[in-house]
């Protein structure tokens, strides 16, 4: 059975990838292209709605496909723990539609965020710093957000990070307590780094994205879970296998 998908922001570099994405894959195929001036109407008769839009549009155009039946995969930024409760809650019992939250496409920076959040439990002093193309609009990214939510999870027993001198605006956005600093710099495409400090050590999380092509995988196998998707998924962890037991994501 073919599924039919809507893009939205499908002008944009992300959102030309996926469109290229669904007409190469047997099973989907490619209804509607919807830029800034397009109407959300053009999604209707979709089955999902890829939303690649501004993280002040998404939730528009989240609603309005929930509202007219289809599935969503977001691959926006800007999906802060509250808005993502408050979404579920406007689901409810549904079981015709489902959403799919994806800070990030990339394996890698999946990998990255689990092991982050299983070394959290270990170290008391912890910061983020992510890096993007100076044209990225929002900040800090939804990857860092959701590491940070992530390493808050993890350390619920254990109670909240060191983050001294808070008042001080130079030490961060502090995202469930852990401060987050963000970059944005012309010949970047996007890096983060997990900083965790202890007695006599530090260790340090990478991952460095240098190609969309690290999306790929992720894109196509987040696709297919939007396909049942029931209730709120958010993550790449929570669709792919990692082999980590993590804190619940799931709303």
């Amino acid at each position: 059975m073919t599924t039919r998908v809507a893009v939205i922001g499908a002008t944009g570099k992300m959102g030309r990838m996926v469109c290229d994405l669904i007409e190469q894959t047997d099973g989907y195929e490619l209804v509607a292209r919807l830029s800034s001036s397009s109407s959300l109407d053009e999604m209707i008769g979709a089955d999902i709605a890829v939303d690649l839009t501004r993280p002040g549009v998404s939730q528009a155009v989240v609603e309005f496909a929930l509202d007219h039946g289809l599935r969503v995969l977001v691959g926006t930024s800007g999906w802060s723990q509250d808005r993502i409760s408050s979404l579920a809650h406007r689901l409810g019992d549904r079981d015709d539609v489902g959403v799919v939250i994806i800070p990030n496409f990339s394996l890698g920076s999946a990998l990255a965020t689990a092991f982050s959040a299983l070394a959290a439990r270990f170290y008391d002093s912890i910061e983020i710093v992510e890096a993007h193309q100076a044209g990225k609009v929002d900040s800090p990214s939804g990857t860092a957000v959701r590491t940070a939510e992530l390493i808050g999870k993890a350390r619920a027993s254990r109670g909240p990070v060191s983050a001294p001198h808070t008042d001080q605006r130079a030490r961060g956005q502090q995202v469930s307590n852990v401060p987050v600093h963000s970059l944005r710099l012309e010949g970047l495409l996007a890096r983060q780094d997990v900083f965790l400090g202890g007695t006599g050590e530090t260790l340090t999380i990478s991952h460095n994205t240098l190609s969309q092509d690290a999306y790929a995988q992720g894109i196509m196998l987040s696709l297919d879970a939007t396909r049942e998707a029931r209730g709120v998924t958010v993550g790449l962890d929570q669709i792919v296998d990692l082999g980590l037991s993590l804190p619940g994501a799931t709303a």
